[in-house]
């Protein structure tokens, strides 16, 4: 692809090609796009379940590998994945025969979001949680909303959706659009309504620094129009630097009792957690839901505020609340075998592994709590973190850390250490061990859990299929 070329949608689309289908975002655009009449291709390396059967089942063609030839029947349309680099073969192919091409974030503005008005949930934590539940809610309001959010909602079994109504809820991510388009996804994005739930550094790989992320997020911000608000969590130093430039109404929430929302008194009796909230300092409500953690706690009342600006009574958000099924792989149960609790969550950075090991042992009261996590994305691989994970395990009775895969891909000066870690543990007077494979952290399991345990998996990818694997060795 030569320099001077800029991406474009023509006026008349009929058929669309996605390189790099089967992330999870891309995907559910080329299911989206499939649900609206376009004719759908798409292609990717490694094609395996359960993504390729989730498009398969939905009549969309993905072709193995990157090849030139997947473009030959000339789509109207290409869709570039971030995960694209320029000498794709199928980007110099797409160059070389003049097809007009774009990155994800403006086909979702160009044919899913037309004519819709926007929430886009953004920030370092949270957002996936806070735009399942958004969606859940204007969907038990009658709104029948349109989404696209980086997880599986467990109420729509689905990461997308099509709907009729004039609302649409994007997961707004910060990482890079595309190899022609370095800025974040969320800049390409006009909310109606925005929320901000936390800025921390990440995406080590893209960002060189918190700061340098700090100005994604205030480009973000000083860009929304002066009649959308700004939804924003008042707990949080970077946000608040980010209010401060809001050319908008801003509405914070969180814990403090001077946050225009804030959370009273919480009650944890499982299944349920019930809480109080406040609107300006007079009690609003009692809700329950199935959520655990004052991290969740705080995703949920920004979806309260959220429901309250578009005119939702309480009572609709109350069922809302207490019907919600949450995300996969946010806490999931994936089974109980001899009263052993298994549960799966996408947890990486130090403070989700914090908030999340300390929900659940909070929940699960005096049930021993054995975290057990995977250093898998390109931050955690590095150390970055290393000296800041050793506090993230406080909550937890015993620790299980795997050597972080893909080590080879990181410089050996910036290479996260597994077995540093479970050192700093023990210094902390911790139960920990590391293990150099899944395999070998399998059979500890199998040997030492014992009934009465919770067995929390935390890992961004699919962790060797150790969640199964465990459920059926018990």
């Amino acid at each position: 692809m030569v320099a001077d070329e800029v991406p474009v949608i023509p006026g008349s689309v009929k058929s669309v090609h996605l390189i790099a289908v089967c992330g999870t975002a891309m995907g559910a655009l080329a299911c989206m796009l499939k649900a609206m009449g376009y004719a759908v291709t798409g292609s990717d390396q490694h094609v395996y379940p359960p993504m390729s059967d989730f498009l398969r089942l939905r009549g969309i063609v993905v072709q193995e590998g990157f090849k030139s030839e997947h473009l030959a029947h000339r789509p109207d349309l290409v869709v570039v994945g971030n995960a694209v680099r320029r000498d794709n073969p199928e980007a110099v192919a797409l160059s070389a025969m003049g097809l007009p091409f774009c990155s994800m974030p403006m086909a979702i503005n160009r044919f899913a979001a037309a004519g819709k008005r926007q929430i886009v949930i953004t920030g370092t934590h949270g957002k996936t949680t806070t735009s399942a539940f958004i969606a859940w809610l204007l969907h038990c309001a009658s709104l029948d909303p349109s989404f696209l959010i980086g997880g599986i909602v467990t109420d729509f079994d689905s990461n997308f959706r099509v709907g009729q109504g004039t609302w649409m809820v994007l997961e707004g991510d910060e990482y890079d659009t595309a190899f022609f388009d370095k800025g974040p996804k969320f800049l390409h994005y006009t909310p109606h309504t925005a929320v901000l739930t936390s800025i921390e550094f990440d995406h080590a790989d893209i960002f060189t620094d918190l700061d340098h992320i700090k100005r994604a997020f205030r480009t973000f911000v000083s860009r929304l129009s002066s009649e959308a608000a700004l939804v924003a969590f008042d707990q949080d130093v970077n946000v608040d630097e980010m209010c401060a430039v809001a050319p908008c109404q801003v509405i914070s929430y969180g814990f403090r009792p001077d946050a225009a929302w804030s959370l009273g008194e919480i009650t944890v009796a499982p299944p349920f957690t019930r809480f109080d909230v406040h609107h300006q300092g007079a009690h609003y409500a009692r809700f329950k839901t199935r959520m655990i953690g004052r991290h969740n706690l705080a995703n949920l009342l920004a979806g309260v505020a959220v429901a309250h600006r578009l005119g939702i009574a309480p009572e609709v958000t109350a069922r809302a609340l207490e019907s919600f099924g949450g995300v996969r792989r946010r806490q999931q149960l994936r089974g109980v075998r001899n009263d052993i609790v298994v549960l799966d969550d996408f947890a990486h950075h130090p403070t989700a592994v914090r908030e999340t090991v300390q929900a659940v042992k909070t929940f699960y009261g005096e049930r021993r709590l054995i975290a057990v996590f995977e250093p898998r994305t390109n931050s955690s691989r590095r150390n970055i973190f290393q000296s800041v994970y050793p506090t993230s395990f406080d909550a937890a009775d015993e620790i299980c850390i795997r050597q972080a895969p893909m080590l080879e891909q990181i410089p050996p000066e910036q290479r996260f250490s597994s077995a540093r870690l479970v050192a700093d543990l023990q210094a902390r007077g911790k139960q920990a061990q590391c293990f150099a494979d899944t395999d070998l952290l399998l059979e500890w399991l199998v040997a030492q859990a014992r009934p009465g345990d919770v067995v929390l998996i935390m890992s961004n990818g699919g962790f060797d299929n150790i969640h199964a694997r465990l459920l059926e060795r018990l």
